[in-house]
């Protein structure tokens, strides 16, 4: 915890005002293996998923710590079917404390029980409340996932909505679910970003802004909203500087992406993902943001 406490001023330091361009976090996907037929994903339609193997991966890692990052999110498909011989998901949490991250995390659609993972943080795939999620993510998925949330007994178990033409009406309901339910820290949110074939859930920008307001309302009143008000009045427009590359990006094919995929699909202006309003307002010293990018990752 030294050493982290040591490294991240001096990383700021070096990208703030030296204009260094380097990673403090990786995704790494690791696996197309899914169990889910997301409306949102094209994943499950491949007839021969890729799953990498534990060689691989570790490849990916040290690479990414070579490029000074360090904070992995492990991704997938689901990242909890990845097996290689007898190494699981957490033979890879291990790898990636032993190659010297700080910390580990896991997104999970929660459709399989997961506890006994070893990951520092999870993040649990929350598309609105009952039929609204499974509208997204199949009939049932919804209380297989409040099931496995309740017996997770993970200490840092968060959620994340994505925001789309199907779910934005569930936000209140899920707002409240979070806040009830004590085996959850908090949410982030994100609205959908329109890759090909998924162009009918992006949500119109009126009704965007209008949600974003009313987040801003509920993180004024405490609710749990990882997400800061200063990075979620920047999604309103997206019409910011965009520094995506504080996080760089493995694919399942081997490409090494210095960000995600989106800009090279010209994505930019119609993202979604709020983490680019984040890491804007972070370079921009907005202390809201400061404040929660140590609370989430320290």
């Amino acid at each position: 915890m030294k050493f982290q406490s040591l490294y991240l001023p001096l990383w700021f330091l070096k990208v703030k005002f030296f204009g260094k361009r380097q990673p403090l976090q990786s995704v790494v996907f690791i696996s197309d293996l899914c169990n889910l037929k997301c409306r949102h994903c094209c994943v499950y339609a491949r007839k021969t998923p890729t799953v990498k193997s534990f060689e691989q991966i570790k490849d990916d890692l040290e690479y990414c710590y070579r490029l000074g990052s360090r904070f992995v999110d492990f991704e997938g498909g689901e990242p909890t079917l990845w097996r290689d011989g007898k190494r699981d998901i957490n033979s890879l949490v291990r790898l990636a404390k032993e190659t010297g991250f700080f910390s580990t995390t896991i997104t999970t659609n929660a459709v399989r029980p997961f506890d006994g993972l070893e990951a520092d943080s999870l993040w649990i795939s929350l598309d609105g409340i009952g039929e609204y999620h499974d509208k997204i993510r199949g009939a049932g998925a919804f209380d297989k996932l409040v099931k496995n949330i309740a017996y997770s007994g993970h200490k840092h178990l968060n959620v994340n909505m994505v925001i789309n033409t199907v779910n934005y009406s569930s936000v209140d309901d899920t707002l409240e679910f979070v806040k009830q339910n004590p085996n959850i820290e908090a949410i982030s949110f994100n609205f959908h970003t329109p890759y090909p074939d998924t162009e009918d859930l992006f949500l119109d920008w009126e009704i965007r802004r209008q949600i974003i307001d009313k987040l801003i309302e509920y993180k004024q009143k405490k609710y749990p909203i990882i997400n800061s008000v200063s990075g979620l009045r920047l999604m309103k427009h997206n019409k910011f500087k965009k520094q995506c590359w504080v996080s760089n990006f493995i694919l399942v094919d081997g490409s090494r992406l210095p960000m995600c995929d989106g800009d090279s699909k010209g994505l930019c202006d119609s993202c979604g993902f709020c983490m680019a309003g984040e890491m804007h307002s972070v370079m921009a010293l907005k202390p809201d943001t400061l404040f929660a990018g140590m609370k989430l990752r320290m």
